[in-house]
């Protein structure tokens, strides 16, 4: 109950900025986010599957050139 308590003061406190500073505040919250969400990490598990995975898919012949992913990659910049 103690942290409800400690969020609602501080939504108070954030809903008596001015717009521009409520801006300026969901901005960087979004930069953090975007940071944490870029380096969220998977276990070493799920590493080593998608690389046993990778691995298994180019022994079955499951391959496509260098150029054509790189191509793809530029066209989703």
């Amino acid at each position: 109950m103690e942290t409800t308590i400690s969020l609602n003061n501080l939504l108070h406190q954030i809903l008596g900025l001015s717009l521009t500073d409520q801006e300026w505040l969901v901005g960087k919250v979004q930069e953090n986010i975007c940071k944490q969400e870029a380096t969220e990490r998977i276990s070493e598990e799920e590493l080593l599957a998608k690389i046993d995975a990778g691995l298994k898919d180019v022994k079955a012949g499951r391959v496509r050139p260098l150029e054509e992913v790189l191509k793809e990659l530029e066209n989703a910049v």
